[in-house]
């Protein structure tokens, strides 16, 4: 069985954090692994949100059992998230499963440039704060037997479906790595914080920050969520 050395304990950390995050909106989850060396990507999907999650994880080494070069596997992300274990900092990785369609339709991994426009980390917060207290107000607004998942889903697409600016990322976005731990605010008091950046590659928009990104087709080019199913 392959094994994986994280680099630290925070490593190892950050990673059950994720894997927990997206079992919490699909207890099936799968995630898949691409590395080389000592750098892996996380991939993984949050049904809510249609759109792709990317957790880098840094290895203290290579792969054993000769996997050396590369690493590239569609697995469980519940029986991933077993196998952490953050004392030994290392993980285990599971066997591989049939994967879901999105796991055969990743981003590019080259040709990103940088698009202006982005707000700053605390107005990203506010603004999604703001939609969820939306959400809410539009739906307690609601008579009992209106309240339909029909109706709850539309006033959430037409939430959720705006944009950010003239950016073109869509809200929805940033709701998600807000939601997956991605626009946490630094442990450390004083320690600065990155900004998120927004880069786009061919139809991809894609939302880094330093815990992850998100990615997700542009509108008018093949939804995600359309594209992959």
């Amino acid at each position: 069985m392959t094994v994986l050395h994280l680099a630290d304990e925070g490593e190892a950390a950050d990673l059950a954090a994720f894997l927990s995050r997206l079992i919490h909106y699909d207890r099936s989850a799968a995630v898949r692994l691409q590395g080389a060396g000592t750098a892996l990507a996380v991939f993984g999907r949050p049904p809510s949100f249609e759109v792709l999650a990317v957790r880098a994880v840094r290895l203290a080494k290579p792969y054993e059992n000769g996997l050396d070069v590369t690493l590239d596997v569609t697995v469980s992300a519940g029986e991933l998230l077993e196998s952490v274990d953050e004392r030994a900092v290392t993980a285990r990785v599971p066997g591989a499963v049939t994967g879901p369609p999105w796991a055969g339709v990743l981003p590019p991994r080259g040709g990103w440039r940088a698009e202006p426009g982005l707000p700053a980390p605390d107005a990203l917060r506010a603004l999604v704060a703001a939609a969820v207290g939306e959400f809410r107000a539009r739906t307690e607004e609601l008579a009992a037997q209106d309240r339909t998942r029909t109706e709850l889903d539309r006033i959430g697409r037409d939430i959720w479906s705006r944009t950010v600016g003239d950016t073109g990322l869509p809200v929805r976005a940033v709701h998600a790595a807000q939601s997956l731990g991605f626009l946490r605010r630094p442990a450390a008091p004083g320690s600065g914080e990155d900004a998120p950046r927004l880069f786009s590659s061919g139809a991809w928009l894609r939302l880094r920050t330093p815990f992850g990104s998100v990615a997700l087709r542009r509108a008018g080019t093949g939804a995600l969520g359309i594209s992959v199913r």
